[in-house]
This record gives C-alpha cells, sequence and structure tokens, in this order.
C-alpha cells in the first residue's frame, strides 16, 4: 500500500474532532476556556527502545504511552496526538493492523484521538515519533522548577520494574516464577503511566517530573531546575516484589538507575498520603544524594544517557 492507503485504511478510523479525517495539510485543536495548551514529543527506535519481536499494539501503546506520562507529569489532561512513522519495508499489513488497534484502544483508555502526522518510508531501524497535546487549568502546569527546601519528595507507583523487564529480554538469568517474569516484560512492553493522577498532582505538587531516565538522573535534573539539593532515603523507594525477587539485594541500586519507569517524582508539602510513596526531602543545595543505611551510594552511571 502506498501512503495514503494506509492512513485511510488504518489511522483515519483513530482520527478525532478536528482532523478533517485525515485528509487536509493540518488539524485544529480546540482550546479550551481558562485553559493552558501542554505539548511534548518523544520518538522511540527498534533496538534503543524496543524488541523487533515485539507484538505491534504494545510497541503503539509503548508510543503512546511515554508521551502521556510527560502530559501527566505536568498536571495536563491528553487531547490529541500527531504521529509520525518512518515504516521499513518489512512492516505487513498485519503489523499496522495491530499497530492501529493498539492505538485505538489506548485512545478509549486515555480519551486522546490522532489529529495527524506523517507517514514515509526508510529504512531499518523502525522509528515512531508521537507529538502529544493537553490541557491544563490556567497557570497549574507542574514545573521542574518550583521545588522548594523543606518539601518532601515522592513518587508514583514501583520504581525499575521495566528496567527488570529489560534485564529478562537480555538474557539474565533468573527463577522467577511465570506470573513474575510476565509482570516485569510486560511493564517493559507496555508502561502505566499514571495519567488519572495529574489533577491531583497539580492541586499538590511544587515541582514534578517524569521518570523516564531513571529515579536519580531525572530527580537531578529537578533539583537543577529548582536550585535545590534532594535526599533520597533507599529504603522509601518502592520496588515491586518480582524485581526484589529478580535482582534481590542489587534491587534498589539497579532500580534508581534503570529508567523506562514512566512514574511521576514531584515535590509537596511534607505528610501527605495518596496512590504515591515518599521517598526523600529536599535541602538547600545543589544535585542528588542516595542515603543506604545512612550512608551516601553514588551510582556508576545515575540513569540512561541518550548519546
Amino acid at each position: 500500500m502506498d501512503e495514503f492507503g494506509i492512513i485511510a485504511k488504518y489511522f483515519a478510523p483513530l482520527a478525532g474532532d478536528g482532523a478533517f479525517g485525515l485528509k487536509d495539510d493540518a488539524a485544529r485543536l480546540p482550546s479550551r476556556q481558562g485553559h493552558e495548551l501542554i505539548v511534548t514529543t518523544d520518538t522511540i527506535s527498534e533496538g534503543t527502545d524496543f524488541f523487533a519481536f515485539d507484538p505491534a499494539d504494545m510497541v503503539a501503546q509503548k508510543a503512546l504511552r511515554v508521551n502521556l506520562s510527560d502530559l501527566a507529569a505536568k498536571g495536563a489532561e491528553p487531547a490529541g496526538y500527531l504521529l509520525n512513522l518512518t515504516l521499513p519495508p518489512t512492516i505487513t499489513e498485519d503489523w499496522l493492523a495491530a499497530f492501529a488497534s493498539g492505538l485505538g484502544r489506548d485512545q478509549k483508555e486515555f480519551c486522546i484521538s490522532l489529529l495527524g502526522g506523517d507517514t514515509s518510508a526508510g529504512e531499518r531501524p523502525l522509528s515512531i515519533a508521537i507529538t502529544a497535546f493537553g490541557f491544563v487549568p490556567q497557570g497549574k502546569m507542574v514545573k521542574r522548577s518550583g521545588a522548594r527546601p523543606g518539601d518532601a519528595v515522592y513518587v508514583t507507583g514501583t520504581i525499575g520494574d521495566s528496567g527488570g523487564g529489560l534485564a529478562i529480554f537480555k538474557r539474565e538469568k533468573h527463577a522467577l516464577s511465570d506470573s513474575d517474569r510476565d509482570y516485569l516484560t510486560g511493564r517493559y512492553r507496555v508502561p502505566q503511566p499514571p495519567v488519572s493522577f495529574a489533577p491531583e498532582l497539580r492541586a499538590i505538587a511544587h515541582a514534578g517530573v517524569d521518570v523516564s531516565d531513571g529515579l536519580i538522573a531525572d530527580l537531578g535534573h529537578l533539583a537543577s531546575a529548582s536550585g535545590v539539593h534532594i535526599v533520597v532515603e533507599g529504603a522509601q523507594v518502592p520496588l515491586s516484589a518480582p524485581l526484589r525477587a529478580l535482582w534481590g539485594e542489587d534491587a534498589l541500586l539497579r532500580a534508581a538507575a534503570a529508567g523506562d519507569d514512566y512514574q511521576i517524582a514531584f515535590t509537596a508539602e511534607p505528610g501527605l498520603s495518596g496512590p504515591f510513596s515518599r521517598i526523600g526531602q529536599v535541602t538547600t543545595g545543589h544535585g542528588v544524594n542516595l542515603l543506604v543505611d545512612g550512608r551516601i551510594v553514588v551510582l556508576p552511571n545515575a540513569g540512561y544517557r541518550h548519546f
């Protein structure tokens, strides 16, 4: 099929209001009174962010969800997205159908729709770029730069599960049960960003960041933007039982730098409770320290490096 045939068959059915059935050169995203438009973009590539053998619907979900994680970390609610595909000649119509099906499921779950994009041919690797749009009430965007000395540091979900899944795919030896193995590999393939947490986040957070490069690395970005120092209490970092079973005594240190979690780390007043864990505090100074048994631990790599 040519570009227009692919668009008409697989992606036009995903188009939302303002997309004109993907038959125009651009789309229209209606504004919302009293809200600001938030924009984010991410690219995932075969061999770097997913494997060639990963199911196409899961690849689609990962491509969309890594962007939804960014929106959620800003306190924004998703509205629409653009999809750019560079397809190698090995891609089949069955693959495209499954890919579109994965997008369709997530569109329903997260109340978002396709607005447009571009489809082109290329050599490997397969590359997928998504630009996502969301809305946040005027002046309520959660930035990286708002952390204050005296804040507590919190994180949603559990940390390191995706890294554990990747380790399994890379043939790291383990004695996990089938359910524990599937849990970890599933978290690698299909992130679980806390999209529904966005309204609560913007009501309580002083600063926030999505955990994509690694917990310590991303808190470092937040600390730098805010001009503060962050202390992470290692014993408080939430780790799943399957991850502890996989990595044992090394679980904390490996999880703290693993990346691909797509959870939200944020700072706010101490003493809060909710679907998150307190993992540290903000002080004066700069950088991030990880404390284990009261001692500073220096990680060989604080997180994923893109270059």
